[in-house]
């Protein structure tokens, strides 16, 4: 049963309490291709830790009326190719300028492991530099 806690205004369900098919979290919404669309949010869901307990849940998610969802809207040619260029920046390396097939650690190495250590990298991992 949803309960007030008064402190947000906004029902306030347990986990697996929320009504399957009515309500659902952003994630949820994704999974059946659907977005917001700007509607605010109608209830909040409890984590599944607090579950039980008595305080008071800081850890929560929102839930949206799914009738009041919008489709996802398609992918465009230019978005994902806004999308491709974010993630070579994330997966290339800046100093061999290969692109491997995952996300390089730049932030705390600067480099591929080959280049930082000399850990040879294995050849399915990337792509030849362009």
């Amino acid at each position: 049963m949803p309960s007030d806690d008064g402190s947000t205004g906004f029902l306030t369900y347990e986990w697996g309490s929320a009504l399957a098919g009515v309500l659902a979290t952003r994630r949820q919404l994704r999974a059946l291709r659907l977005r917001p669309g700007g509607q605010e949010p109608v209830a909040q869901l409890r984590c599944r830790r607090c579950l039980g307990r008595t305080r008071v849940c800081t850890r929560m998610a929102w839930l949206y009326r799914v009738d009041l969802a919008l489709p996802v809207r398609p992918m465009t040619p230019a978005k994902a190719a806004a999308l491709d260029r974010a993630m070579a920046a994330r997966q290339s390396c800046p100093v061999c300028r290969r692109r491997y097939r995952f996300v390089l650690p730049l932030k705390t190495l600067g480099s591929c492991l080959e280049c930082h250590d000399g850990t040879p990298a294995d050849p399915a991992h990337y792509a030849p530099a362009a």
